[in-house]
């Protein structure tokens, strides 16, 4: 064991039946352990958080198929790289050998024509690619090696994976079994973790190098206290450009769409944890009061403009309070998509009919040619008349009588229904 080697390392898996987690993939009916036992594994994908085996999981495979095996991390490695391992693999091949596994460390940072340099060699069965992403493989590869490859999810540890990770830690562990550690709270070492097993192991080895230079310990007691003492922070599992962005965002939008205010907070919680840009929440919250409450409160709209322009002054950490407030108002507002369908259904038709002439009745007429040409004719202007309003057609002679904007199933817009019935009628069958 070197000194330095860190615990996740030290215990690394050396085959499928010392694998933790991963059930659906590597446990007894999972699809790559059938692979491995098979002896045929295709080019895949590794898609998942870090510290779910992805790299453990890798030199596994390896190892059980006895196949040659290179290494790349795509942080610091290049086109030049890839071509020169692909060329040693290359080498490699001798008669019916079974080809050598390359497998690249986050793939998904290779730019375009990195990634091109993999296609002939993954084609030609030149070599087997494993790839490792923690990023969606549908927005980070190119599709040609996409395709050629299968995408295989890595979940999260869960609770039961992490403390089973923790006590082999303590029973098979050179330097860490050397202690008499007794863990009576987990909580903390797995909030921690958030799921990663490096980040879990990490947390512990910083607990007993600290818990243990006190003088002579007969026994290390490792509660929520003693975890908290040493790692000094929690650090949120929160990546501002990664998929998760995206994921949380998403979760906060659906749940004041869904008028949950206590989930929208937690969202919000989550973002607010992670350093998120308030502007970034502000603006997503503007384009929310729109399209998912509308008319049915159009001051939704009005308080998301104001927190979009405090958050511009106040910064962090003051703005989660004005956040706080709007997405609660917004979750607990009535609810109507009347305006965004309205839109939706007008585009539609727009490139469904082209371009429709405008009515002669309701064209600009700036000169007196225009005039002539009937521009503007018959005109009736609406504040000459009762109420403000004259039934008019507005609409090309094609599509008179289309309904674009149908009234949501709120107080507000029931009442602007009661009123365009009473104004057109049954011309547009409100």
């Amino acid at each position: 064991m070197l000194a330095n080697q860190p615990l996740a390392d030290r215990l690394r898996p050396k085959n499928l039946d010392e694998f933790c987690g991963q059930e659906h993939l590597v446990g007894s009916r999972g699809v790559l352990r059938k692979a491995i036992e098979s002896g045929n594994i295709p080019s895949f994908i590794l898609w998942g958080p870090p510290g779910t085996g992805k790299t453990s999981l890798a030199w596994i495979i390896a190892n059980t198929l006895k196949r040659p095996f290179f290494h790349l991390s795509a942080v610091h490695s290049g086109v030049k790289d890839v071509r020169e391992t692909i060329e040693k693999a290359k080498k490699q091949q001798f008669f019916n050998q079974p080809n050598p596994i390359l497998f690249i460390d986050e793939i998904h940072r290779f730019n375009k024509s990195q990634q091109d340099s993999l296609l002939g060699s993954v084609e030609q069965g030149i070599i087997t690619l494993i790839g490792a992403t923690t990023e969606n493989p549908s927005f980070e590869v190119i599709s040609p090696l996409l395709s050629r490859c299968q995408v295989y999810v890595m979940n999260p540890l869960g609770e039961k994976e992490l403390k089973s990770l923790l006590h082999k830690a303590l029973e098979k562990d050179l330097y860490i079994g050397k202690f008499d550690i007794e863990i009576t709270e987990y909580e903390a070492l797995l909030r921690i973790s958030g799921g990663d097993a490096r980040k879990l192991f990490n947390a512990l080895e910083l607990v007993v190098a600290g818990e243990s230079d006190k003088t002579a310990p007969e026994k290390i007691i490792i509660d929520n206290d003693t975890v908290l003492r040493h790692v000094q922070k929690n650090l949120a599992i929160y990546d501002k450009s990664g998929e998760q962005h995206y994921d949380i965002i998403s979760a906060f939008i659906k749940s004041i769409r869904g008028s949950d205010p206590n989930a929208a907070v937690y969202w919000l919680a989550r973002m607010v944890e992670g350093g998120e840009d308030p502007k970034f929440i502000a603006r997503r919250m503007v384009i929310l009061a729109a399209e998912d409450i509308g008319l049915a409160n159009p001051n939704a709209i009005l308080l998301a403009q104001a927190c979009f322009e405090s958050v511009n002054v106040i910064g962090w950490p003051e703005s989660r309070i004005i956040l706080s407030e709007t997405a609660i108002y917004l979750a607990t507002a009535p609810k109507s998509n009347a305006a965004y369908m309205a839109i939706e259904n007008a585009q539609a038709l727009v490139r469904e009919k082209g371009d429709l002439p405008v009515p002669l009745n309701i064209r600009n007429a700036p000169t007196k040619l225009m005039k002539d040409l009937g521009y503007h004719k018959d005109y009736r202007y609406a504040h000459d008349y009762k109420g403000n309003f004259v039934k008019d057609e507005f609409l090309p002679g094609e599509i008179s009588g289309t309904r674009f904007y149908d009234t949501g199933y709120n107080p507000r817009e029931e009442e602007i229904r009661r009123r365009l019935r009473n104004m057109w009628n049954d011309k547009y069958n409100y």
